[in-house]
């Protein structure tokens, strides 16, 4: 019988921070919501430690530890995204994983019900290689809990910014920001066994942003010498979704990093000189950015 989770994990209590919100001063706001490596005690997951590390987007939040000094606002999930999937809307809810009727409004949306088949909803029941994440059933009740504490407070943060942001200059650059295994999984939710360019740029097909803006990501990242992809495999999840409206000058960009660029994705150990290289060209991105006004032609 493995351990219990309370007994190998690093544990989150009932008074720790949820996230991380600092505000800016400038049009950008940037968010982290996978990088959470805080475990709430009552998770309570039939895996160990090193399988569900595998889930997050490991060392995102130090990559772009700068941004606040820049007057970039900040704002960083600290809950670990296999316990609640804050880039998943509300509705995106596995039913099977819980233990009696789910009493809220189910997705309907059939491409999205695919990726939550898959187990990797709002509350994953599987990890990326299919492996199951519990050996119970969740309860209603937890699975409310873990919406009202992490969900909705993250994406209050992350809307107030953005508010905040394009009150102050009339418009908003959000970046949403990610990693990626260097080779999708066996239970991706796309492409599974696809090996991944260095970076990939998402706005839902430019909708979320101007594309103009997007294109100028990817140029500079191509200029940086990096292999770039435009809405391929990832076009972004609910937090570019919700609030990129790039018509009412609020543009919203998912960036995804490949992993193999600046980490050991065995040990998760930061690899030099790749992390500080990646670093340097993260932050004159967020210089070029804040130089940028999306509104100019």
């Amino acid at each position: 019988m493995a351990p219990s989770f309370q007994a190998r994990h690093p544990i989150m209590t009932a008074d720790s921070p949820r996230f991380t919100a600092r505000q800016g001063s400038t049009p950008l706001v940037l968010d982290s919501p996978h990088s959470g490596t805080d475990y709430p005690a009552d998770f309570r997951s039939a895996l160990p430690l090193s399988v569900l590390r595998q889930a997050e987007d490991t060392h995102v939040e130090k990559l772009y530890d700068f941004a606040a000094d820049l007057g970039a606002a900040w704002v960083e999930a600290h809950f670990p995204r296999i316990y609640l999937d804050a880039n998943r809307d509300t509705t995106e809810i596995d039913v099977d994983l819980f233990d009696a009727a789910w009493p809220h409004e189910v997705t309907r949306d059939e491409v999205v019900l695919q990726k939550v088949r898959l187990g990797k909803g709002l509350i994953w029941r599987c990890t990326d290689d299919g492996r199951p994440i519990y050996d119970r059933q969740l309860s209603v009740a937890e699975g409310q809990q873990r919406i009202a504490q992490c969900w909705v407070p993250y994406h209050d943060a992350v809307a107030r910014a953005i508010d905040e942001a394009h009150a102050r200059h009339g418009y908003s650059i959000h970046i949403n920001c990610h990693s990626m295994p260097s080779v999708a999984a066996s239970h991706a939710t796309l492409h599974p066994g696809l090996a991944h360019a260095d970076f990939v740029i998402g706005d839902r097909d430019g909708s979320t942003s101007s594309p103009a803006l997007s294109r100028r990501i990817c140029d500079f990242l191509k200029a940086r010498g990096y292999d770039v992809e435009y809405n391929h495999p990832y076009k972004g999840v609910e937090l570019v979704r919700r609030y990129g409206k790039p018509e009412q000058d609020r543009h919203s960009i998912q960036i995804e990093i490949n992993r193999r660029i600046y980490m050991d994705e065995e040990t998760l150990a930061i690899s030099q000189p790749g992390f500080d290289r990646l670093k340097k060209d993260l932050r004159d991105l967020v210089d070029m950015l804040l130089a940028t006004d999306p509104r100019e032609k």
